[in-house]
C-alpha cells in the first residue's frame, strides 16, 4: 500500500476542483511579450499571486505553482537559479491560496527526444530530476500538456524516484485522437497507470467537447482517478482571445464528470470565472456512473497497443542461440541486422517481438538497452525483453517505450525476488516459467503448482493476473514424447481459468527430421488447446500458414478476410501478411525504396551506394529517394504512418543524401539543395519541435536549410534574407503572446525591395491569421512545408 495521501479523492467531495490557465491571466493582467513567466516569481510576485488568489476564490482545491516552464535549459542566462525561482513559485502560492493544495506544474522540456530528436531519454530524466527536488515542498506534482510518452516516462521515473508526493501525469491529443508523436489514450493511460502515477488526465488540447472521448478512453483503461484541464475552445491569434463562453465550458465538459472524470479544472483561455462557473454547476450535483475499467492482458509500444484476446504471435527470431550471424552482429554492435531482423518478422506477422542478446562476451546490461531503443526507432510492435540478467532487464525496461513483457521468471524463490519488483516497478507483463528448483516438471499438475507459485507471488507484488503469461514448457518428443500432452493438458487447464499461456513452440522438434511439419502440427495443437502467445518463427512457411488457418477456423479471423486477402498463395510459400488502406505498405518499390520507407539509415547507405556505383546522383535522386519520400509523406497525411516513422524515413534518405554528396559535392543540389530556405522561431518563443521537425524534412528532399533557432530577432531574419539572397522563409509560434513577434517579422520581410515568400505555422497559428499577416503560406506540418517549398521554387530547373 501506497503512504502517499489521497489526494485526488477529497473528503465529503465528489470532485476535485483545480484552477485554470496561469499564462492567459498573466497576460490580461500586463504581463510584456517575450517575458519568461516562471521569473515573474520573483520579478512580480504580487501579479502572481494576485492570480492564484482568484482561482482559490472561486472554487479551486489544487493551484498550480508558477513552473510550468521551469527547467535548466529555459532558465539558463536568466540570472536564477532554478531552485529559487520554484520555490519562489511555491511560496506565491502559500500565501495566496493558503487553504489550497499546491501542485509542482512541470511541462515539457521544448526538446524532441531520441530517436526523433537529439535528447537522450537520461538528460531528459536528469533535467526533470532536478525540477522534481527543487520543488519537493509542494503538496504533489503534476506533470502536464505531454506530448511524447517517452518524455513522460522519463518525468514520471524523476518524479517517482526524486520524491514522495502523488503525481497526476497528463497529456495533451490532436484531432485524430493521437498525441503529436502518435500515442493514444489507451496506451498513454495502461503504461502511465503500470509505471505508478496517481491520476492520469488530458489537458489543453481542443475545446472540452473535443476532450470527452478521448476521456472516456482514459477511464476505461485505468483504475486511477481521472483528470480534465481543456482549453476554452480556440484562441483567436489577433489578440489571444479565447472562443467558448464559461457557460459553454461547463457544458462541454459535463459529460465527462457524468462519465467519472473527478478531477476537473481549466487550461488555455480559461480564468477564474470559468472556474467559479464550474464549482456552482458541481456544487449543485452531478450524476455519475463512471465508465467500467477493463483488466486485460495488454502489451504495447508509444505506437501499437497488443490486447491478448485472442492467438498474439510473438516473433522468436532476435535470439543469438545457434546463429552465428547473430552473435556476430552483437560483437559488432551492428544494430542495423537486428532492425532488418526485427522488420521482417513484423512484415511476416509477429505481434510482439522477443529480443535476446545474451550470448559469451556480450555485455547485456549495455547491449539489451541500446537493442531496444535502436528497434523501437523504427518498429512500432511490443517487444518482449528475454535476460537472465536482472540488471539487463532493468536497463532495458528503463528506457522502453511503452508497456513491454519481460522473458522470464520462474517459480524459483531467487528468481521471483530478483525479478517481479522490476516487473511491478516499470509496469510490464511477465512471462512465467512453470518449473522451480527441481528442474521441468514431468507432469501437468506440477507444472500447474508451479504456475500457482508463480501467480501468487505476482498478487502479492500487485501485479495483475492479466499481466502474466505462464509457459508451461515444450520439450523435444525426441527424449520425451509423452510430454506434449503433458504440456497441452496444462495449458488446457490454464486456459479455462482465464490464464494467458505463452509457449516456445519450436522445442518440441528439437533433433528430429522435418521440424516444420512436427511445430506447425503441435502449434495447432497448443492454440486448439488454449495458447495465445506462441513464439515462433513467423517467417516460416508452415508456420504462417498454420496460424493463419487457425485464426479462421477459431473465428478470430472474422469473414476469413484476412486469410482470403493473402489468398491464393503458391505451396511451400508463406500466406503473406494483410495489407489494408489502414497501415502503410513497406513491401512494395526497390530494395532501397523500402529501406528509405522502412528507416533503415545503414542499409539505405549502403544501397545507394551499390546504385552511384553504376547510375548517377540524378537518376537515383528523381527514381528512387523522391519517389520513396513522396510515398512517406502521403502515409503520413493520411495517418498510416506517424511522426516517428516520418523521422526515421527521414534520416535514412539523409543517409543517402551523404553518399551522393560524398561522391560529387555539387550534384547534391538536383534534390533541391541548391534553394536557400530559413527557419526560424519568432522572438520571445523558445518552443522549437515543430520547426525543427520541419527543418529536418526540408533537408532530406534537399532544401538547404539556415536554421536561425528559436526566440530569433526579427531583424536578425531581415539580415539574413538580405545576406543569402533568401526566396522562402519559414516562422514558427507555439504562444499568442508571441504572435506579434510574427507580424512584425512579416511587416519587415515585406517592406524589403525584393521580399521573399513566407510561410507560418505552430500551435496558435490558423489559416485565417496567416492571411492575415500577408504570409503567404500556411503550414499545419512538415509536410506542408515541403508543399510550399516545391511551388515557390517550381520555376526552376532543379526538382525542389
Amino acid at each position: 500500500m501506497s503512504n502517499k495521501p489521497d489526494l485526488f479523492h477529497q473528503k465529503d467531495k465528489p470532485f476535485v476542483i483545480l484552477d485554470g490557465s496561469m499564462g492567459t491571466m498573466l497576460q490580461k493582467r500586463g504581463m510584456k511579450p517575450g517575458t519568461i513567466p516562471e521569473l515573474l516569481n520573483i520579478t512580480d510576485p504580487d501579479l502572481v499571486q494576485s492570480v492564484h488568489r482568484d482561482y482559490a476564490r472561486a472554487g479551486s482545491d489544487i493551484v498550480y505553482a508558477n513552473t510550468f516552464g521551469a527547467n535548466p535549459d529555459k532558465l539558463a542566462g536568466t540570472g536564477y537559479s532554478l531552485e529559487d525561482v520554484i520555490q519562489a513559485a511555491i511560496r506565491n502560492v502559500r500565501i495566496a491560496a493558503p487553504d489550497c493544495l499546491c501542485a509542482l506544474d512541470i511541462g515539457p522540456l521544448g526538446q524532441l527526444l531520441e530517436p526523433l530528436g537529439t535528447l537522450s531519454f537520461e538528460e531528459a530524466y536528469e533535467r526533470f530530476a532536478a525540477v522534481v527536488k527543487a520543488g519537493k515542498n509542494a503538496d504533489l506534482i503534476v506533470i502536464e500538456t505531454m506530448a511524447d510518452l517517452y518524455e513522460t516516462k522519463a518525468a514520471l521515473l524523476a518524479a517517482k524516484e526524486h520524491s514522495d508526493l502523488p503525481v497526476l501525469v497528463s497529456m495533451t491529443f490532436q484531432e485524430d485522437g493521437r498525441t503529436f508523436t502518435g500515442t493514444t489514450p489507451e496506451i498513454f493511460a495502461r503504461t502511465m497507470t503500470g509505471l505508478g502515477a496517481d491520476c492520469l488526465g488530458i489537458n489543453c488540447s481542443a475545446g472540452p467537447d473535443t476532450l470527452v472521448p478521448l476521456l472516456k478512453e482514459v477511464l476505461a483503461n485505468t483504475h486511477l482517478p481521472v483528470a480534465a484541464k481543456p482549453n476554452a475552445g480556440l484562441p483567436d491569434p489577433r489578440d489571444g482571445s479565447y472562443s467558448l463562453a464559461d457557460a459553454d465550458f461547463v457544458k462541454g465538459i459535463l459529460p465527462a464528470l457524468e462519465a467519472g472524470v473527478t478531477v476537473v479544472g481549466g487550461c488555455c483561455g480559461t480564468t477564474p470565472d470559468t472556474i467559479r462557473a464550474l464549482s456552482a454547476v458541481i456544487g449543485q450535483g452531478i450524476d455519475v456512473s463512471r465508465i467500467p475499467y477493463e483488466e486485460k492482458s495488454f502489451v504495447c509500444s508509444a505506437l501499437q497497443g497488443v490486447t491478448v484476446d485472442g492467438v498474439r504471435p510473438i516473433g522468436e527470431r532476435l535470439n543469438p542461440t545457434g546463429k552465428k550471424r547473430f552473435q556476430q552482429a552483437l560483437k559488432d554492435r551492428d544494430f542495423g541486422y537486428l532492425v532488418s531482423q526485427a522488420l521482417e518478422q513484423v512484415e511476416a506477422g509477429a505481434a510482439i517481438l522477443d529480443l535476446n542478446v545474451g550470448a559469451p562476451g556480450i555485455d547485456e546490461v549495455t547491449l539489451l538497452p541500446e537493442a531496444v531503443k535502436r528497434i523501437q526507432s523504427v518498429v512500432d510492435v511490443p517487444l518482449q525483453l528475454d535476460s537472465s540478467n536482472p540488471r539487463a532487464l532493468e536497463a532495458a525496461l528503463r528506457v522502453y517505450n511503452g508497456k513491454p513483457s519481460v522473458n522470464s521468471v520462474s517459480a524459483e524463490a531467487e528468481k521471483l525476488a530478483a525479478v517481479l519488483p522490476l516487473v511491478k516497478r516499470y509496469g510490464a507483463a511477465v512471462v512465467g516459467l512453470a518449473l522451480d528448483e527441481e528442474g521441468i516438471p514431468q507432469s501437468a499438475q506440477k507444472r500447474l503448482e508451479n504456475a500457482q507459485k508463480i501467480l501468487d507471488a505476482c498478487r502479492d507484488m500487485g501485479i495483475s493476473e492479466k499481466d502474466v503469461w505462464i509457459d508451461c514448457l515444450s520439450l523435444t518428443v525426441s527424449a520425451q514424447q509423452e510430454q506434449a500432452m503433458e504440456t497441452l493438458n496444462a495449458i488446457r487447464v490454464l486456459g479455462e481459468r482465464g490464464i494467458q499461456t505463452t509457449l516456445g513452440v519450436s522445442n518440441i522438434s528439437f533433433g528430429l527430421p522435418d521440424r516444420p511439419l512436427l511445430t506447425s502440427t503441435f502449434l495447432t495443437m497448443a492454440m486448439t488447446a488454449g495458447l495465445r502467445l506462441p513464439i515462433v518463427n513467423v517467417n516460416s512457411a508452415p508456420i504462417r500458414n498454420a496460424l493463419d488457418a487457425f485464426l479462421v477456423l477459431s473465428g478470430q479471423d472474422e469473414n476469413a478476410e484476412h486469410f482470403i486477402a493473402a489468398s491464393p498463395h503458391e505451396t511451400g510459400q508463406a500466406v503473406s501478411k494483410e495489407k489494408t488502406p489502414e497501415a502503410a505498405d513497406l513491401t512494395d518499390g526497390s530494395p532501397l525504396s523500402q529501406a528509405i520507407r522502412k528507416g533503415l539509415k545503414e542499409t539505405a547507405a549502403e544501397l545507394a551506394r551499390d546504385y552511384l556505383q553504376t547510375h548517377d546522383s540524378l537518376e537515383l535522386t528523381e527514381r528512387e529517394l523522391i519517389p520513396a519520400l513522396d510515398k512517406v509523406g502521403k502515409d503520413y497525411e493520411a495517418q498510416r504512418i506517424f511522426l516517428p516513422q516520418l523521422l526515421q524515413a527521414a534520416g535514412a534518405a539523409q543517409a543517402v543524401f551523404a553518399k551522393i554528396k560524398a561522391k560529387n559535392a555539387g550534384l547534391g543540389q538536383e534534390a533541391g539543395s541548391g534553394h536557400k530556405i530559413v527557419m526560424a522561431t519568432v522572438k520571445g518563443d523558445i518552443h522549437d519541435i515543430g520547426k525543427n521537425i520541419a527543418s529536418t524534412i526540408l533537408e532530406t528532399y534537399g532544401y538547404q536549410v539556415l536554421d536561425l533557432g528559436r526566440d530569433v530577432d526579427p531583424q536578425v531574419i531581415v539580415d539574413t534574407v538580405l545576406e543569402q539572397d533568401i526566396r522562402l522563409v519559414g516562422l514558427s509560434a507555439l504562444m499568442t503572446t508571441t504572435l506579434p513577434a510574427m507580424e512584425e517579422t512579416v511587416k519587415r520581410l515585406k517592406a524589403l525591395d525584393n521580399p521573399p515568400k513566407i510561410m507560418v505555422g505552430g500551435a496558435v497559428v490558423t489559416p485565417e491569421y496567416a492571411r492575415s499577416i500577408g504570409a503567404e503560406y500556411y503550414c499545419e506540418d512538415a509536410m506542408a512545408d515541403c508543399a510550399a517549398a516545391r511551388e515557390v521554387f517550381a520555376g526552376d530547373q532543379d526538382k525542389g
